[in-house]
C-alpha cells in the first residue's frame, strides 16, 4: 500500500498513476478529498486501486488519522511519497529585495515544504518500524543545491528536505536494518500550475526566465512529470534495494552543467 501526499498536483498525480500501474494500491492524500477523488476514480477506471483521503500534511493529528484509515483497510503501509509542497507567491522576491519579504511568508513556505515532509515521514515510519519494512521518497528541488532567484524560503525548505532525507535514512537503517529505505528525488524544471505564469507567456512562448533555464539544461527542454514519477517508482522497487539516503536528480543535466 502506498500513500502519496500532494497527489492532486502534476507531479503527485503522475506518481499515483505510476505506482498504481506498477501494482500498488494508492491512498491519495490532499487537504480536500473532493480534489483527490477524481484522481482516485481515474486510477480505478484504469484497473488500479486508489482511495482519496483528506488530510493537511501540517496537521499531525490529521496525518495520523489518514495513516490509521489506511491501516484499517489494508493492514500496512509499504510506501510513502511526500509530493506535497511548492512555493508561496507572497514569499517570492523576484521584483523586490529579500528583506522586503514578510518573515511570516518565509515561515509559511518553509513549513509547507519541510514540515510538510517531516510530519508524514515520522508518522508513517512509526508503523514501518514495527514491521521493519517500508520505503519513503521525498521530493526536493534544484533550488536546494543551486541559488535560484526569487525563492529563498522554498530553497531553504527543500535544502532541509535533503538533510532530513539523509538523516532519517541513516537513523532508520541503523535501527531496523535494510528493511526501511529513505530517499529523495530532486526534479529539474517542469511547467506546472504554480510556475506556469513565470515560465510561459499567454501565447505559450517562453518567458525570459524559461529561456535562461532551458539554456542551462543540457537536454534543452523542460522535464515531464512522468519522468520524475518513473524515478520514484524505481526507488520504491526492489531494484533499488541497496539505495538509501540518496538524492537523485531528475533534471536533464541542469545540476551537472557549469554554464560554460
Amino acid at each position: 500500500m502506498a500513500i502519496v501526499t500532494g497527489g492532486c498536483g502534476a507531479l503527485g498525480g503522475a506518481v499515483t498513476r505510476a505506482l498504481a500501474q506498477a501494482g500498488a494500491s494508492v491512498a491519495i492524500v490532499d487537504r480536500h478529498a473532493d480534489a483527490a477523488r477524481p484522481h482516485a476514480e481515474r486510477i480505478c477506471r484504469d484497473g488500479g486501486e486508489a482511495v482519496a483521503i483528506a488530510a493537511d500534511v501540517l496537521d499531525e493529528a490529521a496525518v495520523r488519522a489518514a495513516r490509521d484509515q489506511v491501516l484499517r483497510t489494508h493492514g500496512r503501509v509499504d510506501i510513502l511519497v511526500n509530493a506535497a509542497g511548492g512555493n508561496v507567491e507572497r514569499a517570492r522576491n523576484d521584483d523586490r529585495p529579500p528583506f522586503e519579504v514578510p518573515v511570516e511568508a518565509f515561515d509559511e513556505v518553509l513549513r509547507l515544504n519541510l514540515h510538510g515532509t517531516v510530519i508524514p515521514s515520522l508518522v508513517v515510519s512509526e508503523t514501518m518500524g514495527r514491521r521493519k519494512s517500508g520505503c519513503i521518497v521525498n521530493v526536493s528541488s534544484m533550488a536546494a543545491s543551486r541559488a535560484l532567484s526569487g525563492v529563498l524560503g522554498y530553497s531553504a525548505g527543500k535544502s532541509g528536505v535533503e538533510a532530513f532525507t539523509r538523516w532519517l535514512a541513516v537513523d532508520l537503517a541503523r535501527r531496523y536494518g535494510e528493511g526501511i529505505r529513505v530517499n529523495a528525488v530532486a526534479p529539474g524544471f517542469f511547467v506546472g500550475r504554480q510556475n506556469r505564469d513565470a515560465l510561459l507567456k499567454p501565447d505559450g512562448s517562453y518567458t525570459e526566465r524559461a529561456q535562461a533555464i532551458v539554456a542551462r539544461t543540457p537536454m534543452g527542454r523542460f522535464g515531464r512529470p512522468e519522468e520524475v514519477a518513473a524515478a520514484i517508482t524505481w526507488l520504491c522497487s526492489d531494484a533499488a534495494s541497496f539505495v538509501t539516503g540518496a538524492v537523485i536528480p531528475v533534471d536533464g543535466g541542469f545540476s551537472a552543467f557549469s554554464g560554460v
